[in-house]
């Protein structure tokens, strides 16, 4: 029987941890945030604390560049890319009121 080094063991079972560690998932979610004049903007992202952070630095996107800081009202999990692409697109063509609604409600 062969004797391992500690450290060889050691690299050993670190490579077997790094095998076993399994991908984090990132859920995709649409928000909606309330800019200082009051317009709504919404967007997707899978960090939405960082996007709105983004978001309030002024390097977000062109509509809030110039209307930060702005406020998180909204936030719904989607889970892919795709589906909070569409779901995005549905509250954009949404009424103010109808945002405004669905702000209240949620």
């Amino acid at each position: 029987m062969r004797i391992e080094s500690r450290s060889r063991a050691e690299a050993r079972i670190r490579r077997a941890k790094r095998k076993s560690v399994r991908v984090q998932v990132k859920h995709w979610s649409v928000y909606i945030i309330r800019c200082r004049d009051s317009k709504l903007y919404t967007g997707i992202s899978n960090d939405v604390e960082r996007r709105v952070a983004k978001h309030n630095e002024g390097k977000g996107c062109k509509f809030t560049k110039s209307r930060h800081p702005v406020k998180l009202v909204y936030q719904e999990e989607r889970g892919t890319q795709s589906a909070a692409r569409k779901r995005e697109l549905e509250i954009q063509s949404f009424t103010r009121t109808k945002k405004l609604n669905l702000i209240d409600a949620g």
